[in-house]
């Protein structure tokens, strides 16, 4: 989505749109989960882990930082991720409203 097209949904829409994108390719999710196991890693521990190219790796990993969701600091020539624990905790808000709409069942079309 462009940036120009966002302007047309509110701020709860495109939020749930960004964070959905976190789940959207199984390596993001197996790189989530990892992360959750051992709170912080190096990116290298990722490649043998998950078996993805570095570069692949790379770009998931800038990915899900752009979404807020993980955070990174370099140490030596090493950069560590983690959760970033306010992000997550939003999303799981966010989502979570969003997922516990119900539906109406007299409502429905079958």
């Amino acid at each position: 989505m462009g940036l120009s097209e966002t302007e047309f949904f509110s701020v709860q829409q495109n939020d749930i749109a960004l964070f959905a994108k976190a789940f959207s390719h199984p390596a993001r999710v197996a790189i989530l989960q990892y992360l959750f196991k051992s709170n912080q890693c190096i990116c290298g521990d990722l490649v043998l882990k998950i078996g993805l190219a570095q570069a692949t790796i790379s770009q998931h990993l800038k990915a899900l930082k752009s979404m807020g969701l993980i955070q990174g600091s370099i140490e030596g020539t090493a950069v560590c991720y983690c959760i970033d624990p306010k992000n997550w905790m939003k999303m799981k808000h966010v989502l979570g409203d969003f997922l516990d709409q119900d539906l109406n069942p007299n409502q429905c079309c079958s």
